[in-house]
């Protein structure tokens, strides 16, 4: 098709070919058209139109992703899923608004002609191109809307959900605390053995019943927060409500459990204040009775106001004593186990026997309070009987008795009265000691029940301490109070109290139960058990480190919580020291009971077990301060058993030091502690710590310690009664001790002396011991041989006089020839030792005293016991087998006289003043005159060292050092 093609050079010639209305206005004509315009418009439309595209589709596929997603089963992941649901919801929204906004610019941008000359007409493009954003617009808002009610109906679920995970949560969370919390008061089936155990498990139960509340409100809430849930429509209604329904059951029955376990302690605490009033009662009652003095109830006005008293208490019974035993048992059946069943026959039993006290004594007061009223019968005297003598004969007595029947009968009646007040006052005598019995009877039963009571509340405050206090430290619940100081610190501060507790709770109280019968034989407790009593020194031994961590962590709120708790005025540090005041508590005890039983079966065991309990006491004591020393390298248990302690002055004067230093020495006393062991004695240096309490206990600086083989003493140092010497080694180091008062000083002689002794016993059964190996194959000589001045071989009289010295073979030959007593006035005079004459050495120790000499070992024997002038002490007992023997007993104190060639001294007996001939083994040294004192000492064999001084040696006999002898 050909289409012409006009060339025009101007706009008119254009409006000669088309009309103005067709043509825009650029070409003249009257045409409201832009095409630049119409371009924008329609690149956003088909924008816009893209937008809400993808807008729906996005919005699709979110609802898509919410319709699919599966709650989660607890709470963090249903609070995550809706956290990021609600943000891709947002993230939605803000997309669908910039759409609605896109849409809402490109539709005000089509009417804006219209709104600025309302005569312009709109054409067909333009109606179009607002219809087309209109309808986008209108989809927009029906997929927003539509969005929005899906997103309120998952939203809704998810945060039921959430409701739900944590209401299953805490569910979960309480009925583990309640179902814990019925176990525990399950197994509160105590009914307390006491009135104070019983208010102590009320406390418990109190406390437990608050600590328990929160948890019960929880659970009441956490079922009205179900409820609520089932009343907003939640869709889990089938899963809630079971629920809540459990959590009012189990809420309900714990309430019933303590309100069921709250009447049963209420009851015993019923029973036990009925049994402690009982219980006083008895008590008061013992007290007045035992408070009655005999003499005074033996007038008529004394037993009448003594009858009272006992009548005037007697009624106060009704109300505080147990009427009917049936009855208590068919009331407290509940409550009635084994143990306070027999608790309850006890008291009742110890009610029966103090009333059966009281009618006896009633009795008695009766007898004594009914007034002695004599018949008086009125018979006239006979005349004869005027004229004769106011005091008549027997024979003019017996002549009347056959004159007159009458005259019989008045003599026969102050007879008969006579005879009935002899018999009333020896009855009243047997009544006053059978009162005085019974009155220490009492006396000793209340000391009983004193020693049972306080020891019932011992183990009762110990059972408070850990439960309340040392179990609590290992309570999860608790940590938080503990400080970092007392973490895993609690053996050091409890030590073994719980070894202490158990042993009271479980063997030592019921041992003193068995005996509440029989008061008197409550020693034997006592020592049955003496050696489980060793486990208080252990329990002071640490006293010092609990009492320092006390002190630093006093101020911690853990020991203030558990103080408030237990409801106690004192805090922690005076419980604590209950074990120390306790056994402390035990000879005061015992000595009271001791007091009242003087000639009862037990008396021996009361004596004895006191004086285990004073030694337990010292050792306790000793303990404390062997524990306390410091810088001895070796360890103090190797040196045997602490026999004594104390402080002294000590001035050292040794032949092995300078002159001048030994000079100064004797002025300057040093001030130190003493240990005596049973194979040392050690020297320390006390020195005073700062601080307060047991941070103030002293220590002990080590500074020198004695082996016992090798030391002697000197009992008396001239001057001073206080004063006494330790030397070492023959004098090489002396040690001049003075003891505060005399009596320390002679405690501490005595104890020293005794250890020198047993050491020298030892020493001789050894040596005895071998020496009876060595001659059990020899034949014991003839009594014919025993004399050395017969006839005979003189190497073989020689070899008889070493054998007959050695104390074995000397009792073989004592009995058959002993020598002739001494002449009156001879023996000391004539012999080179006076007892008068003074010994330049201070003392019977001088090495001319030594008794190893060459000679004796040569011949392979012993050295005869060198006789030393003195009083010696029999330490065998030696039977009178001829007629100048003189019979002896162990302790004996004799004089010696004389010495003879067979072994034999003849002494005199400082008690009976007896003499006679005695072997010279059975005598140990007591006391030898000099001018300084008496000494004693025990050493090795070695030269030099000189052994129980005027006596004999740990060498005699015995070849063997002592120290070997120990080993």
């Amino acid at each position: 098709m050909k289409v012409p093609v006009m060339m025009l050079s101007s706009v008119p010639e254009l409006h000669g070919y088309i009309d103005k209305s067709q043509l825009t206005e650029d070409l003249g004509g009257t045409l409201d058209y832009c095409h630049s315009t119409w371009l924008g418009h329609r690149t956003a439309i088909e924008s816009f139109a893209l937008m809400v595209k993808q807008t729906a589709q996005m919005l699709q596929t979110f609802g898509t992703e919410l319709a699919e997603t599966e709650l989660p089963n607890d709470v963090q992941s249903t609070s995550l899923v809706l956290s990021v649901h609600t943000e891709k919801k947002a993230k939605a929204k803000e997309d669908l608004q910039l759409a609605l906004k896109e849409g809402n610019g490109i539709l005000e941008s089509l009417r804006e002609p219209l709104t600025e000359s309302t005569s312009h007409s709109v054409n067909q493009d333009q109606l179009d191109n607002q219809a087309t954003v209109q309808r986008l617009l209108a989809q927009l808002n029906e997929t927003e809307a539509a969005f929005d009610e899906f997103w309120a109906k998952h939203q809704q679920k998810l945060e039921q959900c959430l409701q739900l995970r944590h209401f299953e949560q805490g569910f979960r969370e309480v009925k583990t605390t309640l179902d814990s919390m019925s176990q525990k008061i399950a197994t509160f089936t105590d009914v307390g053995n006491s009135l104070a155990h019983v208010q102590h498990l009320l406390k418990d139960l109190t406390s437990f019943e608050e600590k328990s509340s929160v948890a019960v409100d929880r659970a009441r809430a956490l079922s009205l927060e179900g409820q609520q849930l089932i009343e907003n429509k939640h869709y889990a209604v089938d899963s809630i409500h079971p629920k809540c329904e459990e959590l009012q059951h189990l809420c309900d029955h714990f309430a019933t459990e303590i309100t069921r376990r709250r009447g049963l302690l209420s009851k015993s605490l019923e029973l036990h204040s009925l049994l402690e009033m009982s219980m006083k009662w008895c008590d008061e009652g013992i007290f007045l009775l035992a408070s009655q003095p005999v003499d005074k109830c033996q007038s008529q006005d004394g037993a009448e106001a003594a009858l009272q008293e006992i009548e005037k208490f007697l009624e106060t019974g009704t109300e505080n004593k147990i009427q009917e035993l049936n009855k208590i048992y068919k009331e407290y059946e509940c409550i009635l186990n084994q143990d306070l069943l027999e608790h309850v026959q006890k008291v009742f039993q110890k009610q029966e026997s103090t009333e059966e006290m009281f009618h006896r004594r009633q009795a008695s007061l009766k007898k004594l309070a009914a007034k002695q009223t004599r018949p008086v019968q009125p018979v006239a005297p006979r005349p004869e009987a005027l004229t004769k003598s106011p005091s008549p004969s027997p024979g003019s007595w017996r002549s009347s008795e056959n004159s007159s029947s009458e005259g019989g009968a008045l003599r026969r009646g102050p007879y008969r009265r006579a005879k009935s007040e002899m018999s009333e006052t020896r009855q009243g005598r047997t009544s006053s000691t059978g009162d005085e019995e019974e009155s220490l009877a009492i006396l000793r039963r209340h000391v009983m029940n004193e020693l049972l009571d306080t020891e019932r509340a011992y183990v009762e405050e110990l059972l408070c301490v850990l439960e309340g206090y040392a179990a609590e430290m290992d309570n999860p619940l608790m940590a938080h109070l503990i400080s970092t100081g007392l973490q895993n610190k609690k053996s050091i501060l409890f030590g073994n109290m719980e070894e202490i507790y158990h042993f009271h709770n479980r063997i030592f109280l019921r041992d003193l139960e068995s005996c509440i019968d029989c008061p008197e034989l409550v020693g034997r407790c006592f020592l049955e058990r003496m050696e489980e009593f060793q486990i208080y020194e252990k329990y002071c031994q640490n006293k010092p480190r609990s009492e320092s961590l006390w002190r630093q962590c006093s101020d911690c709120p853990f020991f203030q919580e558990c103080q408030k708790k237990l409801d106690h005025k004192l805090s922690l540090d005076s419980y604590l020291l209950k074990p120390v005041q306790r056994i402390t508590k035990y000879q005061l005890l015992l000595k009271e009971m001791l007091k009242y039983s003087k000639n009862c079966e037990g008396a021996e065991d009361l004596q004895e077990a006191l004086s285990s309990i004073l030694g337990i006491l010292k050792a306790v004591n000793d303990s404390m301060h062997l524990i306390a020393i410091t810088g001895y390298d070796g360890n103090l248990s190797d040196l045997g058993k602490l026999l004594m302690q104390g402080s002294f002055s000590v001035w050292t004067d040794h032949k092995k030091g300078h002159t001048k230093v030994k000079e100064l020495a004797r002025f300057k006393p040093m001030q130190r502690h003493l240990f005596l062991h049973e194979k040392a004695v050690l020297f320390c240096k006390k020195r005073e710590e700062n601080g307060e309490g047991y941070e103030k206990a002293p220590s002990y600086s080590y500074k020198r310690s004695l082996n016992m083989t090798a030391v002697g003493i000197t009992e008396n140092v001239k001057g001073d009664a206080k004063k006494f010497e330790i030397w070492y080694n023959a004098r090489e180091e002396v040690y001049i001790i003075q003891a505060p008062t005399p009596e320390i000083k002679a405690a501490w002689v005595n104890e020293i002396r005794k250890v020198l002794t047993s050491q020298l016993q030892a020493c001789r059964e050894a040596s005895q011991h071998r020496a009876l190996e060595q001659s059990h194959s020899l034949p014991l000589p003839t009594p014919s041989s025993t004399s050395p001045t017969k006839g005979g071989n003189p190497r073989n009289v020689k070899k008889l006089e070493d054998r007959k010295t050695d104390p074995l073979s000397l009792e073989g030959y004592v009995s058959s020839s002993l020598p002739k007593p001494p002449d009156k006035g001879k023996g000391w005079s004539k012999t080179s030792h006076s007892l008068e004459a003074p010994e330049e050495d201070g003392g019977w120790s001088s090495a001319e005293e030594l008794i190893n000499s060459s000679d004796a070992e040569e011949d392979g024997g012993v050295g005869p016991k060198k006789l030393v002038p003195g009083k010696y002490t029999v330490v065998m007992d030696d039977g009178k087998e001829g007629p100048d023997a003189l019979a002896m007993r162990t302790g004996d104190m004799v004089e010696v006289v004389e010495e003879s060639a067979e072994g034999l001294w003849y002494v005199r007996d400082l008690t009976s003043s007896k003499e006679g001939w005695v072997p010279a083994s059975s005598l140990s040294t007591l006391l030898g005159k000099s001018s300084s004192a008496q000494c004693l000492s025990s050493s090795d064999s070695s030269p030099g060292s000189a052994v129980l001084s005027n006596s004999s040696s740990c060498s005699e006999g015995c070849s063997t050092p002592f120290s070997e002898l120990q080993g």
